[in-house]
C-alpha cells in the first residue's frame, strides 16, 4: 500500500524541513505540502526548500502557480478547484472527495488519482462523523484512478483498509508528530 505524507508544520516536534527529509528518507512514496495558513509568497518559498528536498515525491496542494513556476510534476486539487484546473500541464492531478458522485465525475474527467475521506475519526474533523470503510471501499470499486484513503489513518486503522481496492493511504499527524513516523510508513507499505 503506497503511503502519501500530508505535512502540517505546526505538528512537528522537530525541525520541520528535517521532519519532510526523515520522511522522504523513509520511504514516503509522495509529500503534499499542505500548509495552507501560509501567504502566497512564504508557501512558494517553503515549496522551494520543500522541492530541493523532495524532488519528485513533491505533490502542491491547491497553489497552482507555485507548482507550474517551480517545475512541479503534481498538485493536489478540492473538487471545486478541480474544474478550474483540469487542463494544466501537470504529469499527475488529484482531486479530494467527499461521495461516490464526485469521485466517478472526478474520475470521469481523468483524475489522476483521488483521495476521499475522512474514512476514520480524526482530531482534523472532530465531531464529524467518519465515513469509514464501506465508503471508501465503494468509491475504490467505482473508479479506475488510484484511490487513497485519509482521515484518521494510523498502525491500528489502516489494516482495515487491507482488502478496500484503495491503493494507499495519506497521512498527517502519525507522520508530522510521531516518534514512530518511520514504523508507521514501513508497515504500512507492507500491507
Amino acid at each position: 500500500m503506497k503511503v502519501i505524507a500530508v505535512t502540517n508544520r505546526h505538528l512537528c516536534k522537530e525541525h520541520f524541513l528535517k521532519r519532510l527529509e526523515r520522511i522522504s528518507k523513509a520511504e514516503a512514496d509522495y509529500i503534499i505540502l499542505r500548509e495552507k495558513d501560509l501567504e502566497e509568497s512564504e508557501y512558494f518559498a517553503l515549496a522551494e526548500k520543500c522541492l530541493k528536498i523532495c524532488g519528485d515525491k513533491l505533490i502542491i496542494n491547491s497553489r497552482v502557480e507555485t507548482a507550474k513556476t517551480l517545475g512541479v510534476k503534481a498538485i493536489q486539487l478540492s473538487y471545486s478547484d478541480f474544474f478550474k484546473y483540469e487542463k494544466e500541464p501537470f504529469e499527475k492531478i488529484g482531486v479530494s472527495v467527499h461521495s461516490l458522485v464526485e469521485a466517478n465525475k472526478a474520475d470521469s474527467l481523468n483524475a489522476d488519482f483521488i483521495i476521499a475521506g475522512h474514512i476514520f475519526e480524526t482530531d482534523c474533523k472532530r465531531g464529524v462523523e467518519p465515513r469509514g470503510v464501506d465508503f471508501i471501499k465503494e468509491i475504490a470499486q467505482n473508479v479506475k484512478a488510484p484511490v487513497f484513503a485519509i482521515g484518521g489513518i494510523s498502525l491500528e486503522t489502516a489494516p482495515l483498509l487491507k482488502n478496500s481496492g484503495v491503493a494507499g493511504v495519506c497521512i498527517m499527524s502519525g507522520l508530522m508528530s510521531g516518534d514512530n513516523f518511520e514504523e508507521i510508513i514501513e508497515s504500512i507499505k507492507l500491507l
